[in-house]
């Protein structure tokens, strides 16, 4: 097994070639796998991938072969419903931020849509995105320029024919966003104001104040909202994909939800199905996260056969507002941190320990203007060096009006805590902020799960590489979004829906029959495990790993599991049975597993992960870290879909 890549299940059969960009070099000769019954020789980001994706479309769209497969073109909104509980739609679209509103609103003009959101369709990562979207607006910018910046940031180990692909149509998305409403800062030219961020060489910012991901997911959701072809279901929890087995090929038919307000299941069957669910923030007890980011779509993915990547790079972001810092403490703990944006710093925002001694040039000589994982370590090595709990960020050196035009948001948080930013310096610490891994997608969002595209947080495109670079995310979730459509509908045209297919996978099943006492303690125990799952992802796999801190997390969490999962089964719980608290411990398990087993593969220090016993990089390992799906039956329930996959 080579250090770099860890092979999870497969079948192992010869070694594999890897593209990276236009340069193309041997890698480390490692057992290959059989993907879906498909030898491959290349994987690439960009390249590999897609082709492998491709070869079976020959085909694939016109299966599962049934007879009584019917043509499913167009609908009413009453014709969704079958049975009270199974609804039928060309496009499922699990996710309601900027990658899953995109899509939808371009998919609609072809079919039926279904965006199924597990909270208020508003509560997503790309509501709390502070800072902006960076794209090439200025003519002393360059794509060239963008394309190195994130590169660099990346830890070189980006896939440069997706960054080149996300750095160049950046631009067109930003305008689209604006034809659709969305309102950014304009300077006193009249021309966007472009903000600078750090790891970037230019202003190439575009912003609406701190509220960035607020002001587009407003944009979005309003065109969504009036779209007669598409249908928002919120409070709907995704709990797993549908999938069957076409001979070695896995296809993806839909997902089943957990209606949180009314307990009931509800099966969505569909021809084509986009992952947008975003992150997995809440594998860690600290994250500028919402609460609905529990890894569900990573999760989901890697139990119906999805291939994984990347998922030891969990960025922290350096400055989330430090609550123990204010001076006046919040009432109660947040759910999330308050995230305190990568613009105050871009604006001449300083760091300094509690002693007001500025230390980030000690560590890089782009000081505050150094990427992330730079300032994040830096940072840390501070916490712990001088055993205090949060370092200082000031900006009250910039004129009054020019902070709170900047920064309003950030400004009225602190201010309701008694703290006056423009005089006072913010109190901030690293918390868990953006996975760069995860469901490993083409240049079109394609997946190895035919009929599933993937697209913004949930994904991992190559854009990132080891380390994202500031206000990327939006970016590639925008292009992302737009370059799955037209594959999607390609695959939509070309497929049927079965209007008996709901009777092909088990239902799961809401555990009323175990009573209030017994789910009262069930979901008691779960809260603990989740704190305790937190706390050890913390303490072993944080901002700065070792070898043997990563073993003992991988058996504190296996041990974990087993007796959550023992508690569970032994007060009545059953394989198919589904609830909300139950299901996102199951969701954070899986994602944690992923996260601790990817670190220990890769042996060296890059980007987001930070060896203490592998402190150098390695070009020979300058390689993505790969998790294939395993054909055998996984031991735990997190690791295992609820229902028996149908055959052909």
């Amino acid at each position: 097994m080579a250090a770099s890549v860890a092979y999870v299940g497969g079948q192992l059969q010869y070694g594999m070639n890897f593209y990276w960009g236009q340069g193309y070099r041997q890698a480390l000769w490692v057992p290959g796998v059989t993907i879906n019954g498909c030898l491959q020789r290349e994987l690439s980001w960009s390249r590999g991938v897609s082709k492998f994706l491709q070869i079976h479309r020959c085909n694939f769209s016109h299966y599962p072969v049934r007879e009584n497969w019917k043509s499913f073109r167009t609908v009413t909104t009453s014709a969704y419903l079958k049975d009270g509980s199974t609804k039928y739609f060309d496009f499922a679209v699990i996710g309601s931020g900027v990658a899953g509103l995109r899509y939808a609103l371009e998919v609609a003009k072809h079919g039926t849509v279904a965006v199924i959101t597990k909270a208020e369709p508003h509560e997503s990562n790309t509501n709390y995105a502070q800072g902006g979207v960076s794209a090439v607006l200025c003519p002393s910018d360059s794509v060239e320029s963008h394309m190195q910046d994130t590169i660099v940031a990346g830890a070189y180990l980006c896939d440069e024919e997706t960054v080149k692909v996300v750095c160049t149509e950046g631009p067109d998305r930003i305008r689209e966003l604006i034809a659709m409403g969305a309102s950014f800062d304009h300077g006193e030219d009249g021309n966007l104001h472009l903000a600078r961020e750090g790891g970037h060489s230019h202003h190439r910012i575009v912003h609406a104040a701190d509220m960035t991901g607020r002001e587009i997911e407003r944009a979005l959701l309003e065109a969504v909202i009036n779209d007669p072809n598409i249908v928002v279901f919120k409070h709907h929890f995704a709990i797993d994909l549908l999938t069957s087995q076409y001979g070695s090929d896995t296809v993806c038919h839909g997902v089943d939800a957990l209606n949180t307000e009314t307990q009931e299941v509800v099966r969505f069957v569909s021809k084509v199905t986009l992952l947008a669910s975003g992150g997995a923030g809440h594998i860690y007890p600290s994250t500028t996260n919402p609460p609905v980011a529990t890894g569900d779509g990573m999760a989901m993915a890697h139990r119906a056969q999805a291939v994984i990547s990347n998922m030891e790079f969990v960025q922290f972001h350096p400055t989330a507002l430090a609550d123990e810092g204010l001076p006046i403490k919040p009432k109660k703990t947040r759910e999330n941190a308050f995230l305190v944006t990568e613009a105050v710093r871009g604006d001449g925002g300083i760091l300094f320990n509690l002693s007001m001694e500025r230390f980030m040039p000690f560590y890089d000589e782009r000081a505050e203007l150094a990427p992330r994982d730079v300032v994040a370590r830096s940072i840390d090595d501070q916490l712990k060096k001088r055993n205090e709990k949060y370092v200082l960020l000031d900006i009250s050196h910039k004129p009054r009006e020019k902070i709170l035009s900047h920064f309003p948001n950030i400004a009225a948080e602190c201010l309701q805590h008694g703290l006056d930013i423009t005089q006072q310096p913010i109190p901030v610490v690293p918390a868990a902020h953006y996975m760069c891994g995860g469901v490993r997608a083409g240049l079109q969002g394609e997946t190895n799960v035919h009929g599933l595209y993937v697209a913004g947080e949930v994904a991992c495109t190559g854009l990132h590489g080891a380390n994202r670079l500031a206000s990327n995310s939006l970016l590639e979730a925008l292009v992302f979004a737009r370059r799955a459509v037209q594959p999607s509908i390609d695959h939509m045209k070309s497929s049927s829906l079965d209007l008996s297919a709901s009777n092909l996978w088990t239902q799961p099943v809401v555990p009323k029959s175990l009573g209030s006492d017994v789910m009262h303690k069930i979901l008691r125990t779960t809260k603990e495990v989740r704190k305790e799952l937190q706390s050890v992802m913390w303490k072993y796999v944080g901002i700065v790993r070792s070898t043997t801190r990563l073993q003992e997390a991988e058996q504190k969490i296996g041990e974990l599991e087993a007796k959550w999962e023992t508690y569970l089964f032994e007060h009545g719980w059953q394989q198919t049975m589904v609830a909300l608290d139950a299901c996102e411990m199951r969701n954070l398990f899986c994602c944690a597993k992923l996260v601790v087993s990817s670190a220990l593969a890769r042996h060296e220090s890059r980007g987001l992960h930070y060896m203490i016993d592998f402190p150098h990089l390695e070009e020979s390992k300058r390689l993505p870290t790969v998790i294939f799906p395993s054909s055998h039956m996984m031991s735990t329930w997190s690791s295992r879909q609820l229902h028996q996959q149908p055959m052909y």
